[in-house]
């Protein structure tokens, strides 16, 4: 076994903050280590007490003074969407119609899905972002396109190929059977390779007939151990067409309840508008709601209610996400730094704390993956990111006089993007320097 030493600055999370001086839910070594070997964490602490436990001849690599975090984590985005994001429309619905059917359909070509696959991945390793849960388009072929380039990468992804027999371009839609089998198939071929999770990806309820969303509800009854990410309450025409196409249902919410698709693994992107009602089905079923910040401004589909969901007597689990190509960055810095003014704006605030918690244990924990990724403890994968508080002269400058770890912390969140990730790492090997360099 080749083992490397790691040392920087570390810090880990070990539960929610509950407020910015809550130093007991972190775990922060001013000069610490971490021992790799086989892809995965063997130990964590104090340099001198990880240096001596560490084998003779042990490859060392020094990263101070930059600060090591868990890898970060992305729970919602869309793989096909890298050439729409930056699209003028006036909202979401004609967001989709305009920019995104269209060029989801290219993805019928394998060599397309392919290409964009390449991309995706470069730019998730820039950005520091080691594990992602992505939706791909309606073929089957933009899936394996997008495990097989996750494989190549070792990386822990989380996708699915997308369901979707009506209100959309002929060249998007498949048919309840045409979905249920070529989603089977993908978890055959995809699901447990590697460290590729398959999730059950019903695009929505607008695009899939009540025909298709049973045919989710038998592929999550069959593998109940899989993750299914949809998405629900982003924009208020977008909920009143569902409850005219569902006019059974009492909500929005309660379509995807009426097809047993609420649950601890499953993902429901955007929830800015949910009624009390719909919040108690989600917090009794464990389901997560995903805020998207910087695709919520940029469609204007209004102001997600982080507090009000996670503070209620029957909390909301949550998690924070990109949504590439509605949202306007890659970085997870650059979603938290959005999530913050988002929270202003509602009277709130983001500690820095929080952010970095959410980007790393809390979305792991959303995921139900923190047994191998999020935090720095030995067993799990050796997912990191390296940060440098003063990538470029304007953070140089405000660095200067930062005199706590909350204030890099927050310097780094609102000022930072790919060029302050240092080095990103997937199972132990460094990935971000070696793309610099080619």
């Amino acid at each position: 076994m080749t083992s490397t030493l790691i040392r920087g600055r570390l810090l880990s999370f070990t539960r929610a903050p509950h407020a910015i001086d809550d130093s007991a839910a972190y775990s922060y070594e001013s000069d610490g280590a971490l021992l790799i070997g086989d892809g995965v964490i063997k130990a964590s602490g104090p340099y001198g007490v990880v240096k001596a436990a560490a084998p003779d001849g042990v490859t060392e690599i020094d990263h101070r003074p930059h600060l090591i975090t868990p890898g970060f984590i992305d729970t919602h985005l869309h793989f096909p969407q890298m050439q729409v994001m930056a699209s003028y429309a006036a909202n979401l619905l004609e967001w989709l119609n305009t920019y995104t059917f269209p060029e989801e359909c290219r993805f019928v070509e394998t060599a397309h899905a392919e290409r964009i696959a390449i991309h995706f991945f470069d730019e998730m390793i820039r950005h520091g972002t080691t594990t992602a849960t992505a939706y791909c388009s309606v073929h089957k072929a933009s899936a394996d396109a997008f495990f097989a380039e996750s494989l190549k990468r070792d990386m822990r992804m989380i996708a699915g190929k997308v369901m979707m027999d009506r209100n959309a371009p002929q060249g998007l839609l498949d048919t309840p059977q045409m979905s249920y089998d070529e989603t089977r198939a993908v978890i055959a071929d995809w699901h447990g390779k590697g460290r590729n999770h398959v999730a059950i990806t019903p695009r929505f309820a607008i695009t899939s007939t009540p025909e298709q969303m049973e045919v989710a509800k038998s592929l999550a009854g069959e593998f109940p151990d899989l993750h299914i990410q949809t998405h629900l309450s982003e924009n208020r025409d977008e909920i009143t067409f569902t409850c005219e196409l569902y006019p059974e249902a009492k909500d929005y919410t309660d379509v995807y309840a009426r097809y047993g698709l609420l649950g601890p693994k499953s993902l429901f992107g955007h929830c800015i508008h949910l009624s009390d009602r719909e919040a108690d089905a989600m917090s009794e079923s464990g389901s997560v709601a995903v805020f998207c910040p910087t695709s919520n401004l940029f469609l204007g589909s209004g102001l997600f209610p982080l507090r009000a969901l996670t503070r209620r007597q029957r909390p909301v689990r949550v998690s924070v996400a990109s949504d590439i190509g509605g949202g306007t960055s890659y970085s997870m810095l650059k979603t938290l730094d959005e999530a913050y003014k988002i929270l202003q704006l509602q009277g709130e605030r983001l500690n820095p704390f929080d952010s970095f918690y959410m980007m790393t244990r809390g979305n792991a924990e959303a995921l139900s993956l923190v047994d191998r990724i999020g935090t720095l403890e030995p067993g799990t994968d050796a997912d990191l990111t390296v940060l440098n508080m003063a990538a470029t002269p304007a953070m140089a400058l405000r660095a200067e006089v930062v005199n706590s770890l909350a204030d890099e912390l927050f310097l780094l969140q609102t000022m930072g993007d790919d060029r302050a990730i240092v080095e990103t790492y997937v199972a132990g090997k460094p990935v971000k320097s070696s793309l610099d360099a080619n």
